[in-house]
């Protein structure tokens, strides 16, 4: 009898853990805490000291790692001379606008001395995003990454790499960025272009006063390693290569891609990119690079080069320490160290990167990003918007505020409507509270004006758009299907678009004008890649599908913060479904509120 109880306890406890083993990820899920100090902080780069805004001292911000199903709660303090808001850049926010972070979109700014707590649970979604602000130009110091790992127990789809290390690009202003833009909106000129490209902070070793400081990325030979690359640039697509090694793209915009080998990577500004890299040639030193992707013809742009440094571990004529700042689990404050032990040592090898104009590499890279596996996309499509996307020009009186082409200001739109913001309550809580005047729903689902888009004759009648904050409306389950179309108006451009709150099929991009009863038959039904961001070629245009099951008003805009400064946006309003849990939630009691001025 004392055998058979004893078989029977030990049933009992396989069985319980057999459970638990299956129950495993969900049961460690966490509740992470972090608290965001934004603030004043002197920095030196380019030879010169100067302040920037920072998230806690960090340039680039700390960077926050959880797993699939935790849950965060993000207190940010603003103690900075600015109004602050920040953005979870392709966090889906299910029913939960009010974290999403966008300035007047969903919520009013935070302003200085003041706090708000993002709260939020990752639903769903792996691998590498972002973070960032979303006022004015601030993102250009305030950010940082954003990596989802598995849910606890369970693996990557492909072999574990034996280090991961976040590659972050960015831009650099010898002047505060805001000063910058603010100059731009009072002349209505274009604002200035950056003073050079970064990497991890930092410009690399062919620009002034910075070869000492340039990042290291140390390797040991034979080991494969994850590179989490991230544009947080404000105006530039980059081209990025490393010299010596393949790299394996595995994933894209935190969902994971059938993978494929490449010398070039192409990230437009808010774009994110995974590659594997195994440490397979000679144990030296060699450079990771990026630079501009100028689509534009004619239009200035910054032609630095960054680079950072990727070192075998006891390479000949290396040292054999390796840099604090990345030889560990990222996101630590202690790896912001700017020493760097493992600097000296043989000239790196240069890969070779595109010219600044090689759209045929642009367009093979972009081409080559697909799911893993084939997929339901949704249809039939219930609700479509053919946008077009691109620049335009206000005309206005000779003087010191027309300083754009030929006495004008700058301006940009989407279907000829140049979107402006509202400055006394957000979109969200104007539609959520039913506050009357703050916005319209006649966002036009097509073109006012038919013409050859693509054109570089484009009659100048058409150049100037309408201001207005229009907002198109989408029933819940609705399968939507976008067209973005770029233009010829004063300059083609790549435009990376965004559509907040979503990720969407990439169904197809091609050049010139957009033809349905043509170019339908080039969908992808197959295997479209799954995205938040996505380029619409040079004159040229993309089409995106997703299913509106995320009720609340949703951004949708370039990248490049100069078009957007120019208006170059528009929102969703998707409406609530009829259940329960397909309604928003209730806004938070600390949600900050506007003043009357917007401040």
């Amino acid at each position: 009898m004392e055998s058979a109880s004893g078989v029977m306890r030990f049933c009992c406890c396989v069985s319980s853990l057999l459970l638990l083993c299956f129950l495993l990820p969900c049961a460690l899920a966490e509740e992470r805490f972090y608290e965001f100090v934004v603030q004043e902080t002197v920095v030196k780069r380019l030879c010169k000291t100067q302040k920037i805004i920072t998230v806690n001292g960090q340039f680039p911000g700390p960077t926050i790692e959880v797993h699939d199903g935790d849950t965060l709660a993000i207190r940010a303090v603003n103690m900075a001379q600015y109004n602050v808001t920040l953005h979870w850049h392709g966090l889906r926010q299910l029913r939960n606008g009010w974290a999403d972070g966008p300035e007047f979109v969903t919520q009013c700014p935070i302003r200085p001395g003041s706090s708000y707590t993002y709260r939020y649970t990752i639903q769903g979604q792996e691998g590498t995003l972002w973070w960032h602000a979303h006022s004015s130009w601030l993102r250009a110091t305030v950010h940082g990454a954003l990596i989802i790992h598995p849910k606890r127990g369970l693996p990557y789809p492909f072999p574990k790499p034996n280090k991961e290390f976040p590659v972050l690009l960015a831009e650099w202003w010898r002047k505060d960025p805001i000063a910058v833009i603010r100059q731009s909106m009072v002349t209505g000129a274009p604002p200035n272009i950056s003073d050079t490209i970064l990497i991890n902070g930092q410009p690399g070793d062919f620009l002034e006063c910075s070869s000492q400081e340039t990042s290291i990325i140390p390797v040991v030979a034979g080991e494969t390693n994850l590179l989490r690359i991230i544009n947080a640039a404000m105006n530039s697509e980059l081209f990025v290569s490393l010299a010596g090694h393949k790299m394996t793209v595995v994933a894209a915009d935190a969902v994971y891609t059938r993978p494929f080998e490449t010398t070039v990577v192409l990230l437009g500004p808010g774009q994110t990119t995974d590659v594997l890299v195994t440490a397979d040639a000679a144990p030296a030193r060699y450079y990771l690079a990026a630079r501009v992707y100028a689509s534009a013809q004619g239009v200035p742009f910054d032609n630095t080069t960054a680079t950072a440094i990727f070192q075998y571990k006891n390479a000949a004529g290396c040292p054999t320490t390796t840099n604090p700042a990345l030889n560990g689990p990222v996101g630590r404050p202690s790896q912001r160290s700017s020493a760097h032990p493992g600097r000296a040592g043989p000239a790196p090898l240069m890969p070779a990167l595109p010219a600044f104009n090689d759209t045929n590499t642009a367009t093979a890279f972009s081409k080559s990003i697909r799911s893993p596996r084939p997929v339901k996309v949704p249809g039939p499509v219930t609700q479509e918007v053919f946008t077009t996307v691109g620049f335009g020009l206000f005309n206005c009186r000779p003087g010191p505020f027309c300083q754009g082409p030929n006495n004008t200001r700058f301006a940009a739109s989407m279907n000829n409507v140049s979107f402006q913001l509202p400055n006394t309550v957000s979109l969200l809580q104007a539609h959520y509270h039913h506050v009357p005047g703050v916005f319209t729903e006649d966002f036009p689902a097509v073109p006012p004006v038919i013409f050859d888009f693509t054109s570089q004759n484009v009659p100048r009648s058409l150049w100037q758009p309408v201001k207005g904050t229009r907002l198109y409306r989408v029933k819940y389950g609705a399968v939507v299907q976008m067209v973005f179309q770029d233009t010829g108006i004063f300059a083609a451009e790549e435009h990376p678009m965004h559509i907040h709150g979503y990720h969407f099929y990439v169904l197809a991009t091609g050049f010139g004008n957009y033809d349905a009863r043509r170019d339908a038959a080039k969908f992808n039904m197959v295997d479209p890649p799954s995205r938040n961001t996505i380029g619409v070629p040079v004159g040229g245009w993309a089409v995106v599908r997703f299913v509106a099951d995320n009720p609340g008003v949703w951004l949708v805009h370039c990248h490049i913060d100069a078009h957007l400064t120019g208006g170059l946006g528009m929102a969703l309003l998707v409406e609530d479904g009829k259940a329960e849990l397909q309604a928003t939630v209730p806004p938070p009691l600390d949600l900050p509120i506007c003043g009357v001025d917007g401040l």
